[in-house]
């Protein structure tokens, strides 16, 4: 397992609980406003995190936290993901994925085992501005189309999530990820920020403003939309 990150306490990225973030090398994408782009490109192995630290870490941490985030990178990348999680699991803790949903057979196999108790989706933007925001020329759509639907099935506690960005993100594309999405309990804005680790550049945030505008764009189909750390 590769492991490049610990943040030991979350009280936010895993709802209802207490919770510590693992964050795993590598992904697939290459969002030019990631931020977390060590964990992607030119991935430093001095912060590598041996594995059995990382347990020993959970071991230490029982009854003070109750939650481990699992995020990357892009997690289901890992081969031995699905042993990683049930081996946290095994520790009595709940485990929250964050995904970009590129992997819906993964996602569909961790959640029918019982080993996801809390998924987080990105949704980079409307199906036809989806390979652009993510960096790429060409990208699987209908793996993306697939998780979606499948988490909309509500077999596991679930949001979406799509981090909005200047010249990425306008109200058509927000008009079309509603209407996707429409049905969905949990869809969160989040304005881009500057992390100072950032993939790509010349990349912003929106005003309070847009970012009201686009979210009543998406409430028309999506009534319980919210933004998030606005």
């Amino acid at each position: 397992m590769r492991i490049q990150g610990l943040q030991k306490l979350t009280l936010l990225d895993f709802p209802e609980r207490t919770a510590c973030t693992v964050f795993t090398a590598g992904c697939n994408f290459r969002c030019p406003f990631c931020h977390n782009a060590s964990l992607v490109i030119n991935i430093p192995q001095e912060t590598a995190m041996d594995e059995d630290a990382f347990f020993s870490f959970l071991n230490k941490r029982k009854g003070i936290l109750d939650g481990v985030c699992v995020s990357g990178g892009e997690p289901l990348l890992q081969p031995d993901i699905e042993t990683f999680i049930r081996k946290i699991k095994e520790l009595g803790y709940a485990v929250k994925l964050d995904t970009n949903g590129s992997f819906p057979d993964k996602l569909k196999a961790l959640v029918k085992e019982g080993l996801i108790d809390y998924v987080a989706m990105d949704i980079k933007n409307a199906p036809d501005a989806y390979a652009i925001t993510c960096g790429l020329e060409k990208i699987d759509i209908d793996a993306i189309r697939e998780s979606v639907a499948y988490l909309k099935e509500g077999h596991v506690p679930y949001e979406f999530r799509t981090t909005v960005v200047k010249n990425y993100h306008f109200k058509e594309n927000f008009e079309s990820i509603g209407k996707w999405l429409e049905g969905t309990d949990k869809y969160y804005l989040q304005n881009f920020v500057d992390s100072g680790d950032l993939i790509g550049k010349r990349t912003k945030g929106c005003s309070r403003e847009e970012m009201e505008a686009f979210l009543e764009v998406a409430q028309q189909y999506v009534p319980n939309a919210k933004l998030r750390g606005m």
